[in-house]
């Protein structure tokens, strides 16, 4: 099969002949229509991860997928061939991504079926950012009437939060650069949603929207000292980038570190909220298989929303 991997780290990745996998007990063999590109794969193909996750090489990249059930491994039920699925690839080591013609996946955890009226090149991209989103509002508890300051609000997991929290009745505030970005992000949802420019006077900008401070923040970009800054005495803060408690010593805030793992129930929710209407998945661009590493340049240049590609 076809697949983007490398051969080692760090290294470009590459559009490959491979192996194509065989569905081991307890797995899903999918046929991939759909993935998208998120920031583990760029992470991965710099070395970054090489200290904390197994890397067995050729290493297929990819988490995101949305396919059809090719074969199911011995023990598998509530899955039957010919189902639409889509999920996140979640194994102990990385190597086996969802950037390929086929992927294997256990169906315990990290599948769900897609439901009727979701596109293959949504539920593509829905996977880690819906369930980082989702996860990260979550551990903040936003309540309705609060407000939420959300840096990195063009990308991915960020145009899949504002929206998320403007359903809740929140007070959103995104950064953005002016433009592009900025017009994205006012186009995501019906609600109100205040835009600050990341690049000027971040504090001077929300201060003067919320003087005494963010109830919470959503770290998904930029410095997270900056962002701690503004939140109210109390106010709860979700790094989806490494922020921890430890690096707030002495502050009165809450620092949630957010690694999500999206089971079969959220994916779930997220898919029916998409099926209904109520949240978009943020499809900006669309490269086929052959051209991925034009995708992985169209995420590095930071294109706002998802980067999707088209596998079948």
């Amino acid at each position: 099969m076809r697949a983007v991997t490398l051969e080692s780290v760090p290294s470009a990745p590459a559009v490959n002949d491979v192996d194509a996998p065989r569905p081991a007990a307890g797995e899903l063999l999918v046929k991939v229509a759909a993935a998208s590109v998120n920031g583990i794969d760029l992470a991965t193909a710099a070395g970054y991860t090489q200290a904390f996750m197994e890397h067995r090489f050729p290493l297929v990249l990819g988490q995101d997928f949305a396919g059809t059930v090719e074969e199911l491994g011995e023990g598998v039920e509530g899955f039957a061939v010919g189902d639409a699925v889509f999920g996140v690839v979640l194994k102990p080591y990385l190597g086996a991504g969802s950037l390929a013609q086929y992927v294997t996946v256990p169906a315990g955890h990290g599948v769900a079926h897609i439901p009727a009226g979701v596109k293959s090149a949504d539920a593509g991209a829905l996977g880690v950012a819906g369930a980082t989103a989702q996860v990260s509002l979550d551990a903040v508890a936003l309540a309705e009437g609060e407000t939420l300051l959300i840096s990195g609000a063009s990308g991915g997991v960020g145009a899949l939060a504002v929206q998320l929290a403007a359903v809740r009745g929140a007070k959103v505030i995104a950064t953005a650069r002016p433009g592009a970005q900025t017009d994205f992000v006012t186009g995501l949802t019906g609600a109100d949603v205040h835009v600050v420019d990341f690049t000027g006077d971040l504090q001077g900008q929300v201060r003067a929207i919320a003087p005494e401070g963010v109830d919470a923040v959503l770290h998904l970009a930029g410095d997270g000292a900056q962002l701690v800054a503004l939140l109210r005495p109390g106010g709860q803060l979700a790094s989806a980038t490494g922020l921890t408690q430890d690096d707030v010593k002495g502050q009165d805030v809450t620092v949630h570190t957010i690694m999500s793992s999206p089971d079969a129930k959220l994916l779930a929710s997220l898919a029916e909220q998409v099926a209904s209407g109520a949240l978009r998945v943020p499809v900006t661009a669309t490269y086929p298989l052959e051209r991925a590493t034009e995708a992985f340049a169209a995420f590095s240049a930071s294109t706002p929303g998802k980067i999707a590609v088209s596998c079948s």
